[in-house]
């Protein structure tokens, strides 16, 4: 079985990436992240969570 581990992480590290797999655009993450995050404020109902951290990060801030 070791054998067998060392044989895949072997053939995974001389393994070229491809241009497509170099960096993405940060947009790329935040429309990932956005309807995500979206889905999960609704689900949970944290809306009003959100608003009051908003608020309370406001009055530290000094706004």
């Amino acid at each position: 079985m070791a054998t067998q581990l060392t044989e895949a992480v072997r053939r995974r590290s001389t393994r070229r990436p491809s241009a497509a797999e170099g960096p993405r655009h940060p947009a790329v993450a935040l429309a990932m992240a956005l309807p995500c995050a979206a889905l999960l404020v609704v689900l949970f109902g944290g809306w009003d969570h959100l608003a009051a951290q908003a608020d309370a990060v406001a009055t530290l801030i000094g706004r």
